[in-house]
């Protein structure tokens, strides 16, 4: 397991851990004003799409889309792809081809 994201509200944090695949735990985290809830789990993209990060659920929109796209359309497609580049190396997480 590995961090997948900080919440600040124990609620949302509880509420995305809800919708993981796999193991999962949350960990509070205190200092002297405020407390924040680390998700951990399963890094793969499913969870990642489950929970709404890194904008996979739009990525996806786009990709159905692919036959029409605007050129506003293709730049939004490079830069979701970008951070997607980044999340794979830092994951270790094979981008599938059909995405690219």
């Amino acid at each position: 397991m590995k961090l997948l994201n900080t919440y600040d509200d124990r609620d949302d944090a509880e509420d995305a851990a809800e919708k993981l695949k796999g193991e999962k735990r949350i960990a509070s985290e205190r200092d002297d004003t405020s407390t924040i809830y680390n998700l951990f789990g399963i890094p793969n993209w499913g969870n990642f799409y489950r929970i709404g990060m890194y904008g996979l659920q739009e990525f996806e929109i786009l990709l159905k889309s692919k036959t029409i796209w605007t050129s506003d359309d293709k730049k939004r497609h490079l830069e979701l792809l970008a951070t997607i580049l980044i999340v794979s190396k830092n994951f270790s997480l094979e981008i599938p081809k059909h995405w690219l």
